[in-house]
């Protein structure tokens, strides 16, 4: 049975480079899946407000939320190896706070 997941569609836009200028314009648009609700997930990390910002919160939350869907996906890949056991425990502790 394959797991039920959501789709979503992500848009980064370059507003400003270090330098001030605005060209050339950048931008990326694609769509993946998630088997969590991330309007929830961020919902829930901006109330608990880890670093005293709700924007770094957002940040935060949709970073780790595609970063560990990749992970979850490729749990087998080399890549991981490592990272796997000190993730577990890193969510199990960010789920307590």
């Amino acid at each position: 049975m394959e797991k039920k997941t959501n789709t979503y569609h992500l848009t980064l836009t370059l507003q400003q480079y270090a330098n001030g200028q605005s060209e050339p314009p950048r931008a990326l648009a694609f769509d993946f899946t998630n088997h969590d609700e991330l309007f929830d997930i961020i919902d829930r990390i901006r109330a608990k407000d880890p670093f005293g910002d709700p924007s770094q919160a957002t940040e935060f939350a949709l970073g780790l939320k595609l970063f560990s869907e990749v992970m979850i996906r490729h749990r087998n890949h080399p890549l991981f190896e490592e990272l796997g056991p000190a993730f577990g425990s890193f969510m199990k502790r960010l789920k307590r706070m």
